[in-house]
């Protein structure tokens, strides 16, 4: 997908992502049965390219990027990512895109938010294990 991007050094995480890349298809690598989508950010103060699977929320080729980190009380690291360097490339299946990624809020997270939860139901377990709003990113 893109070149020199950098490997999560979170164990299940590399391995999940080394798959996809072997496979050069999302197609059959999933998260309790669901579907995932291989994400790459730019990081914010390195500039490296990283690699970052997440859940597959999608409407109308619109995705979105959900920033659950299980419900901790910190944003995952790619968030910040992804707030200072919002063009983001998209592998779903083996359809790369680049979008741009903004954060949603009000009526619109709220919209997104429940097509996370329908996509992947353990989110809304996340929400209640931390007192932060989890970030939506809408990309398009």
């Amino acid at each position: 997908m893109t070149e020199h991007a950098e490997l999560s050094p979170t164990d299940w995480v590399r391995e999940q992502t080394e798959r996809i890349l072997e496979q050069g298809t999302t197609d059959g690598v999933e998260i309790l049965d669901r579907p995932v989508v291989l994400f790459t950010t730019t990081g914010a103060k390195s500039g490296k390219k990283r690699y970052v699977p997440l859940m597959r929320v999608e409407e109308n080729g619109r995705y979105a990027m959900v920033a659950s980190k299980g419900g901790d009380p910190q944003h995952p690291s790619w968030y910040h990512n992804v707030l200072a360097h919002p063009r983001v490339t998209v592998q779903d299946g083996d359809k790369v895109t680049e979008l741009t990624a903004r954060e949603v809020d009000g009526a619109e997270r709220a919209h997104w938010w429940e097509l996370a939860v329908q996509a992947y139901p353990p989110y809304a377990d996340y929400q209640t294990k931390t007192d932060r709003l989890i970030p939506v990113f809408v990309l398009e």
